[in-house]
């Protein structure tokens, strides 16, 4: 089950004990991509948004540097501990998720790693232990326009909830949250990527710049499918 605190966290080496207690550990699912589908009762949701244009050669490089270390993730929904010196892939993380007080330690390893000129980014698979079962992909790209853009995957299962009432909550507050993490992800990573004085950000048709960045979400389950 998730191990979870209330209304405190984890010290430095409450979490190196557990992120050397993971090494070696295997997802909770192997299977193909295809198999995890509504037919078989996973969710699909994924984000996809615009984050920099190619007004500053080095926005790319900034946004993958971000992503490698996570720093795309609102630490008020979302925090990953994990050790920087250890290769990308096979990394273990500990994702602390953050909802009204509670804290809910969860186990990921990255499993895989696309590392290409205008492509970059990797999958992470849940271990056992994480409140949902599955997988999340985070993918960086630059089109021959040089705009850049991101996206994130996801598939997905009810993982180890630790009691009733967490599975309670999951049901009645993941899409909420899952929505807003991706939101903030997207306006994140777009201020990183722009952070060199002389990137200019994304603006519309009418070649106006906007506060944050226009985030498409599409949530799919066995019920529906909807924007």
């Amino acid at each position: 089950m998730a191990e979870w605190r209330l209304l405190r966290g984890w010290t430095s080496d409450e979490l190196r004990e557990r992120l050397d207690r993971l090494s070696g550990a295997t997802p909770v699912f192997d299977g193909p991509e295809d198999a995890m589908d509504a037919a078989h009762g996973w969710g699909h949701y994924h984000s996809d948004a615009r984050i920099a244009t190619a007004a500053d050669s080095e926005a790319f490089e900034r946004a993958r540097a971000a992503i490698a270390n996570y720093r795309f993730s609102d630490p008020d929904i979302v925090v990953a501990h994990f050790d920087p010196d250890m290769p990308l892939l096979g990394r273990v993380q500990l994702l602390e998720i953050r909802i009204w007080g509670l804290r809910y330690l969860c186990p990921v390893v990255i499993s895989r790693v696309r590392d290409e000129p205008d492509a970059y980014g990797f999958r992470y698979d849940t271990l056992a232990g994480h409140i949902e079962h599955g997988f999340e992909w985070f993918l960086l790209t630059r089109d021959g326009n040089g705009d850049i853009r991101f996206r994130i995957e996801a598939r997905w299962q009810p993982g180890d909830l630790p009691n009733w009432w967490s599975r309670l909550g999951f049901a009645l507050l993941a899409e909420r949250y899952q929505r807003r993490w991706h939101v903030r992800a997207h306006q994140r990573l777009a201020l990183l990527a722009c952070h060199g004085p002389q990137q200019r950000p994304p603006t519309d048709e009418a070649g106006l710049a906007h506060q944050g960045v226009e985030v498409t979400f599409t949530y799919y389950d066995r019920r529906r499918s909807r924007p």
